[in-house]
């Protein structure tokens, strides 16, 4: 091998032992429930709980909904900006940068001060309005992530160009989105929805201080109680989520090899 070559492979070689090592650790910790010989008992005991299941269940619709509300929100602002207001991108990008500065505690406290059951509009009153609250706070989180997958995806077209050739066929402003914009970066916003998933899955602050029944504070729960489950629990969540990551990058494929095949 020669050595220009070496200095890559030695990164990458680096960087999957950092990886893997902690991973396999924790998966050879989770079989030793029995001792003396290895066992998945561990898992057994957090696939069977019944608070697993309603817990992880709440986490994923709640993802969904996180996800089909940021993208209605996203998309629609990043083709606004692209195509009429650039000036406007500077401030944009700095606002959907805020939820990196600021910690989700000072969020989750700030929704609880104005929106607590004796202000004017109180979504904490009951389980249906902190369940909207909880999906908002979780799209503020995922701005960062979200606004610049889809602001990326909108740069390699040509916008414009599009948006013109459709008003001059006659599309308004709702079919240019949803048939022209939408499919154009569908690879964008796939990526985006994976990340999303990926912050609310595991997300502790906003479920914790809302009292919502979801992943992160039973993850919490489990790992203050039990010694086996939680190493358990964090190999399902990883493997949950890279699967969840191998179905989109395949449902990503077969979609632009679909369209690339079409007449």
């Amino acid at each position: 091998m020669k050595a220009s070559r070496i200095g890559p492979w030695l990164a990458v070689t680096l960087g999957a032992v950092y990886f893997l090592l902690p991973l396999i650790a924790t998966f050879e910790f989770s079989l030793r429930v029995r001792r003396g010989q290895y066992s998945f008992d561990a898992y057994r005991n957090v696939l069977g709980d019944p608070h697993f299941q309603a817990s992880f269940g709440y986490s994923t619709l709640v993802a969904l909904a996180t996800i089909v509300v940021g993208v209605l929100l996203v998309v629609p602002t990043a083709y606004v900006i692209q195509l009429r207001l650039p000036g406007l991108r500077p401030v944009v990008e700095f606002v959907t940068l805020l939820p990196l500065v600021v910690p989700a505690i000072v969020i989750v406290f700030g929704y609880l001060r104005i929106y607590n059951s004796s202000s004017w509009l109180p979504l904490t009153a009951t389980p249906g309005s902190t369940n909207l609250l909880l999906v908002c706070g979780y799209v503020t989180l995922a701005l960062p992530y979200l606004y610049r997958s889809v602001d990326t995806g909108l740069r390699t077209i040509d916008v414009r160009t599009l948006t013109e050739a459709a008003e001059s066929l006659g599309a308004r402003w709702p079919r240019i989105l949803f048939t022209i914009i939408f499919p154009n970066v569908r690879v964008a916003i796939i990526s985006g929805a994976f990340l999303t998933f990926a912050i609310v899955i595991g997300e502790f602050t906003f479920a914790a201080l809302l009292d919502r029944p979801a992943f992160g504070p039973y993850l919490q729960l489990v790992g203050a109680n039990r010694a086996y489950e939680p190493a358990a629990l964090s190999i399902i969540a990883f493997a949950i989520t890279w699967a969840c990551m191998g179905l989109i990058q395949i449902f990503a494929r077969d979609r632009r090899t679909g369209v690339a095949a079409r007449p």
